[in-house]
Order: C-alpha cells, then sequence, then structure tokens
C-alpha cells in the first residue's frame, strides 16, 4: 500500500534547481519508498547508492571529483539513502553539486543527529531541506476516502499512522511493537554518549503519561532517578530522532503568565501506546482526552511542516491554571484552540486571554476537527 505524500509535487518540483534535495524525518516514515516513487515517474536510470552497504560507503568515502565524473556517467539522477552514515560526505556532496552540473543529488537519512551536519557548511546555499513525517490526516483520507477515515479515527488514535502499521492491519499490533523497539528507537540507541539505555524507556513511560500536563525536568529527573541535565539531554536526543516534539508556553511578558514551561507530545500516537504498553480500544480507555490531544497536535505539527512553513507552535497559561491547548502564530496573526473528545463537554476560551490578545478563537471536537489537521480550502 502506497500511500501519496504531500511533499512529492513539491520535491519533484525542486529536480534540476541546481541544489540538492536532503529528506529527513524518522525512520520508516517512508522516505525512501516516496523518493524511489518520484524518481521511477521520470524514466530515468537512478544511480543509487546505501550507506548502510559497506560497499557503497567505501565507494563514496573521501573520493575524489574525476572519480564521481565515472560513477555518475550517464546519470542525471542520483539518489543516497542513509547518508549519515558515510563519513564527511558534506564534502562529497558539495564537489558533486559544484562540478557535476548535470546530476541531480538527493539524500536521505533518518539519524538527525548526523545528517544535522550536512545542513551546515559546506552545503550552506546548496541545498533544499525537507521533513517527512508518519502518514497525516489529509494523506490519509486521501488514500482511504472521507466514509472510510470517518470509521477508523478511533483506530488511528490508538495504532498512529506510520505506514506499515495502517498497511498491516491483521498484524498491526507486533508491527508496531517491531517498530517501536527495533527501529525507531535506533538512531536513540546507537547515539554516541547514549549509556542508560533503560533510561530512555523510563524517560518516554513518564512523558506518555504527562501528554497535556506541563513537563518540570525536575520531576521527571525525580521520576527516573536520574538527574535534570541527564533528562534534557536525553529529551533533546528523542525530539531529533522524531519520537517527541516540545511546545513552549506562549508569553508576551505579562506578569502572570508562564513563560518558559513547556510540554511535550510524541510524533505518533501509536508510539506512545506502544511505550506505555496499552493498545486497548478508545471506548474502554481512561486517556482519551490524552490521545485526542496527541493526536490533534501531532497532526498540526505535520500540517505546519507540510503547509504553514514559518508558523510557531505554543500553548498558553497562567499561574492561575487558566490554560489553552494551542496558540499558533503564523503571519503575524494569533489563532487559539482549545480540545474536546466529548461534544457535549463545555469548553471555552479563557476570558483572561480574549481580553489580552486578538485571536481566531475555535474549540476543536470530534465534529470538526477536520477544520484543523487539513490544510485550509485555497
Amino acid at each position: 500500500m502506497y500511500f501519496s505524500r504531500t511533499l512529492e509535487k513539491e520535491l519533484a518540483r525542486r529536480f534540476f534547481g541546481g541544489r540538492v534535495i536532503i529528506v529527513t524525518g524518522p525512520r520508516q516514515v517512508g522516505k525512501t519508498t516516496t523518493i524511489f516513487k518520484l524518481l521511477e515517474e521520470t524514466g530515468e536510470e537512478i544511480k543509487f547508492f546505501n550507506g548502510d552497504d559497506p560497499v557503497d560507503r567505501r565507494l563514496l568515502t573521501d573520493i575524489n571529483t574525476s572519480r564521481l565524473k565515472e560513477l555518475f556517467h550517464g546519470h542525471r539522477f542520483a539518489f543516497v539513502d542513509e547518508v549519515q552514515r558515510i563519513p564527511g560526505f558534506s564534502i562529497t556532496a558539495k564537489i558533486i553539486s559544484d562540478r557535476l552540473k548535470g546530476v541531480q543529488l538527493i539524500l536521505s537519512g533518518s539519524s538527525a543527529f548526523e545528517i544535522g551536519q550536512l545542513m551546515q557548511e559546506p552545503l550552506t546555499g546548496r541545498k533544499w531541506v525537507y521533513k517527512l513525517l508518519p502518514v497525516s490526516w489529509e494523506e490519509y483520507q486521501n488514500h482511504v476516502g472521507l466514509v472510510e477515515s470517518e470509521k477508523m479515527l478511533e483506530t488511528r488514535l490508538v495504532f498512529g499512522m506510520y505506514p506499515e502499521v495502517i498497511a498491516n492491519p491483521d498484524d498491526r499490533e507486533d508491527v508496531l511493537l517491531e517498530l517501536t523497539e527495533s527501529y525507531l528507537f535506533k538512531d536513540v540507541l546507537m547515539f554516541e554518549g547514549i549509556r542508560k539505555p533503560e533510561l530512555i524507556n523510563k524517560l518516554l513511560k513518564a512523558i506518555a503519561w504527562q501528554i497535556g500536563s506541563k513537563v518540570s525536568y525536575r520531576e521527571l529527573a525525580e521520576t527516573t532517578k536520574s538527574d535534570s541535565k541527564t533528562v534534557e539531554r536525553y529529551i533533546d536526543i528523542l525530539e531529533k530522532a522524531g519520537v517527541i516534539f516540545r511546545l513552549p508556553s506562549f508569553s508576551r511578558n505579562h506578569r502572570n503568565e508562564l513563560k518558559k514551561s513547556q510540554k511535550i507530545y510524541f510524533v505518533d500516537n501509536g508510539v506512545r501506546n506502544a511505550v506505555i504498553g496499552d493498545l486497548d480500544d478508545v471506548s474502554v480507555r481512561n486517556d482519551k482526552g490524552q490521545l485526542w490531544e496527541n493526536f490533534l497536535l501531532s497532526e498540526r505539527l505535520k500540517q505546519v511542516v507540510y503547509h504553514r512553513k514559518g508558523a510557531k507552535m505554543y500553548f498558553w497559561r497562567t499561574r492561575q491554571k487558566q490554560e489553552i491547548d494551542y496558540i499558533e502564530e503564523w503571519k503575524k496573526k494569533l489563532y487559539a484552540f482549545e480540545f474536546k473528545w466529548n461534544v457535549r463537554k463545555s469548553v471555552k476560551i479563557p476570558t483572561t486571554f480574549s481580553k489580552t490578545y486578538t485571536a481566531d478563537e475555535k474549540i476543536i471536537d470530534r465534529d470538526n476537527f477536520r477544520d484543523f489537521v487539513l490544510p485550509e480550502k485555497k
């Protein structure tokens, strides 16, 4: 099962635009599949290298210009997957970009730790960087249709949006657990300096139960029997690996607002539920509100990445514990959203916020959530 991805048109538009194309994102979100599909549609022969292959690594390590010309002769497209595994490839990419003008170089990688090096020197001004995440609701609904997506909403709240999980409904539990344990944390556990993999698991479980609550590194350190600096470092690593993302607090320096607080969400609901070992149906769960909030914000993250570049994501809270689930700042305008799973539950935007700020305000529930997770109609 292949899901057409929102980024496809944008990536194809960049072909032969004079820059290297870099696609990043967590493992198993479909980076390689998406790139191969686009390249196959060109009808041209592709020069492909896999950074996980020791022979390919050797071929592309410490290679000079003349050898590169031999290697890519007769090919207009070159695709290097898991590029972070090839030592010093940023220099090689610069040579290809500068000297082999007829070659469109495409790079992909799962590790934000190492591939981040490619986004700096020496590729400054020579690259387009894109991020691919698990299947978005937009992509899912386009694939299965409005009616089927509506029927499967609660399933997606539990099992998430990873392509392989969606494509294997009969084995979804096994696929999700394998993905979480064997693939997703691979970048984390292989990262230099990780000495306590058991702490990663404890930390993720603690975060999973705090969805929707502001996070304290000190409290997480106490819960995991660690220290605040280690907790902060590991959270940074988990975010770079595409497991979680942080939401900072919104403030314009009003005295009663929390200014340095943050919340933490999982990039995918299924991973969150696999971490806590609960894949039960939504109807029998006590964490419906957390599932709903995490789903909505992870989907909004995808929309911001794909459609609303430059939008800033926040939550809002005062010392008196007045709170708004989500604040978005985009094109100099503020948007305030409150979430509720139960459409009968009364929820409203705090009057303190409404009196202080000029913002578009909206309650997002089960009936109107598509307004929030799908791009605006043009």
